[in-house]
C-alpha cells in the first residue's frame, strides 16, 4: 500500500439513508478531495436476513443529490471491485481458510440450543455470557475436539468460523480523535466471523475489504468504536498494515441528549433522510422533498462535528473540500438544531438566481391553473427571495399577488379596525382611482397624504391596507406589491374589505 489516501462509505442497505449515514460519507469525501485521494463506496450486504429493496439505490441517489460523487463505487466500477460484499464471496472463502490456517480462528459446531442454555445458566448467576478463551474449551469446536472429529463434523454438519481472541491481553488501538485505547481481552467474544451459510459477518468482510482496497483512513460513526479492538486484532492476525481510524462523534437530539432518530424527525417536523424513502410500508419526504438545497443540507451537516476554526458559517462544496482537517473535527456529540438547520437553507436561497426560483413558481402556478402575468414574476421573485426560508414556501409566499385573500386574519382585524376604518378605506379606493402613475412612489405617497389627512397613524393606515391587499400583516414590501398588483385589483381589495366591515 502506497501513501495515497483512500477513504470509503461503507453502508448496510438495510433501510434509507439516515442523515448521520450521509455526514458520515460526506467526511470520508471532503478528506479525500482535500489530500487529492480516493472516495469510495461499497455497499456491505452480506446480512442477506436484513437486506431492504430500493436501499441501495436511495443511498446511491441521496449521495448523487448532494454532489458526493464516488471515485469507484457499484455504479461506476474501478480496479478494486466488486463494490457489493455480496459479489465478494471467493475473497472471504480465501481469507478465512488464511486466518484457520494461522491458528488465529476455528471452527464452532455448537448449536443454538446449546448456547442459549449457557446463556441462561450465566443470567441465573448475574453473569454476562462470553464465548472466549475463559470457556472456549469447555465447547464444540476444533480447540476441544480433535482433528479427526473436526474434520468428520466439517464434513456432516453446519458451523460457523470464531476469531481466537488473545488469552489475558491488553489490546491497545488508537484513534484519530481519542487517542490511546485499551482493552482487555478477557470481556471480548470470540466473535464469529464466518456464518453457517459460508457467508462473513459484518467485521470479517469489513476488515478484508479495507485491505483489499487499501483503504488509508476508516472514518466512521462512534457506534463502531467498541468493534475497534477486534479490528485492530484482525489486521495483526493478518500481519497487515493498520488503516487511521477516526470515529466521528455523534449527531444528538435537539435536546442534547441521545442519538438522533427517525422518530426525533417525526416528533419535531424535520426531515432524517436526504431524498424521499418510499416503500410498500411508508413514503417519508427527504431533505429534497421538504424544500431543502442539497447545498444547505451538506453546509450544514458539515459543521455537525467539524469546525472550520473561523466564524465563517457558509460555505459551498468546493469550498468545504478546500478547507477540512481531521485535525478540525470535535470528539464530543453535535445537536441537531433544526431551525439553524433551516437558517443554512435560507442564507443559500439567496445565492440562487432568480431564473431559478421562477421555474418553481411558474410550474406551481401552472399546476394550480392560477392565471399570472410571466413578464411581472421577475419582479414578484426578487420582492420575495429575502423571505424564501424553503422552495417549498415561494408558493404560499407569492399567493397574494395572484388572487385577493380568502379570510382577514382576525386578532389584526380586532386590533387595526374602528367605526372610521371603512370610510378611511373607501377614501384610499378613490384616491388610488384617481392616480394616473400607479407606481410605488406615488402610492407611498398617496397613503402618507393620506393618513395626516385622516389623523391616523401612518403604521395602521399600512397595516390596514396589507390586511386589504394580503390578509395578513406579514408580506413583502407593500407599495411595490400593490403596484405589481395593479391599480384594478388593489382598488378591488381594498373595497372588498370596506365592505366586509359594513
Amino acid at each position: 500500500m502506497d501513501n495515497r489516501i483512500r477513504v470509503r462509505f461503507a453502508p448496510s442497505p438495510t433501510g434509507p439513508l439516515h442523515i448521520g449515514g450521509l455526514r458520515t460519507a460526506l467526511f470520508n469525501y471532503l478528506f479525500a478531495k482535500k489530500n487529492n485521494g480516493d472516495f469510495l463506496v461499497r455497499i456491505e450486504d452480506t446480512d442477506q436476513a436484513r437486506y431492504v429493496p430500493g436501499s441501495e439505490k436511495h443511498i446511491l441517489d441521496s449521495l448523487s443529490w448532494c454532489g458526493i460523487s464516488p471515485d469507484e463505487g457499484p455504479e461506476n466500477g474501478g480496479e478494486h471491485g466488486p463494490y457489493r460484499q455480496s459479489e465478494r464471496a471467493s475473497v472471504y472463502e480465501e481469507y478465512i481458510s488464511i486466518l484457520i490456517s494461522k491458528g488465529r480462528a476455528y471452527y464452532a459446531f455448537d448449536s443454538k440450543e446449546d448456547l442459549d442454555k449457557e446463556r441462561k445458566l450465566c443470567e441465573k448467576e448475574g453473569k454476562t455470557f462470553i464465548y472466549n478463551a475463559s470457556n472456549r474449551l469447555k465447547f464444540k469446536n476444533s480447540l476441544s475436539l480433535s482433528s479427526k472429529k473436526t474434520k468428520k463434523l466439517i464434513e456432516k454438519q453446519d458451523y460457523v468460523v470464531r476469531f481466537k481472541t488473545p488469552e489475558k491481553a491488553e489490546i491497545t488501538c488508537y484513534d484519530v480523535l481519542r487517542g490511546k485505547i485499551v482493552v482487555d481481552s478477557h470481556v471480548m467474544d470470540d466473535k464469529v466471523l464466518f456464518k453457517t451459510d459460508r457467508t462473513p459477518t459484518y467485521h470479517f468482510a469489513n476488515v478484508v475489504d479495507d485491505n483489499r482496497m487499501e483503504i488509508s483512513h476508516v472514518i466512521r460513526g462512534e457506534e463502531w468504536l467498541p468493534s475497534l479492538a477486534l479490528h485492530w486484532l484482525l489486521y495483526e492476525a493478518f500481519e497487515w498494515k493498520k488503516p487511521k481510524f477516526i470515529h466521528l462523534p455523534l449527531i444528538l437530539k435537539p435536546s442534547g441528549k441521545g442519538k438522533l432518530s427517525k422518530r426525533d424527525g417525526d416528533k419535531f417536523g424535520f426531515p432524517i433522510f436526504p431524498i424521499m424513502w418510499k416503500n410498500q410500508k411508508e413514503v417519508v419526504e427527504g431533505y429534497k422533498e421538504k424544500g431543502f438545497l442539497a447545498e444547505a443540507t451538506v453546509n450544514f451537516l458539515a459543521l455537525l462535528g467539524w469546525n472550520p476554526g473561523t466564524d465563517k458559517e457558509i460555505f459551498s462544496l468546493k469550498q468545504l473540500e478546500d478547507e477540512f482537517s481531521l485535525k478540525k473535527l470535535n470528539n464530543s456529540g453535535a445537536r441537531f438544531d433544526p431551525d439553524k438547520n433551516v437558517w443554512f437553507n435560507h442564507q443559500h436561497i439567496q445565492f440562487l438566481s432568480e431564473s431559478i426560483l421562477m421555474e418553481i413558481l411558474e410550474s406551481k402556478l401552472i399546476k394550480k391553473n392560477i392565471l399570472y402575468d410571466k413578464k411581472k414574476l421577475p419582479s414578484i421573485v426578487r420582492l420575495i427571495k429575502p423571505r424564501i426560508r424553503l422552495l417549498t414556501e415561494i408558493f404560499s409566499l407569492c399567493l397574494y399577488f395572484f388572487e385577493p385573500p380568502k379570510t382577514y386574519n382576525a386578532k389584526v382585524l380586532k386590533k387595526l379596525t374602528d367605526q372610521k376604518t371603512t370610510l378611511f378605506l373607501l377614501r384610499i379606493v378613490n384616491l388610488f382611482v384617481e392616480l394616473k402613475v400607479f407606481d410605488s412612489k406615488n402610492i407611498k405617497n398617496t397613503l402618507e397624504n393620506s393618513a395626516k389627512d385622516s389623523g391616523l397613524v401612518f403604521g395602521k393606515v399600512l397595516g390596514l391596507v396589507r390586511l386589504a391587499i394580503i390578509g395578513e400583516l406579514s408580506g413583502a414590501d407593500l407599495f411595490q406589491t400593490i403596484e405589481l398588483i395593479g391599480k384594478k385589483n388593489s382598488v378591488k381589495r381594498i373595497g372588498d374589505l370596506a365592505s366586509f366591515l359594513k
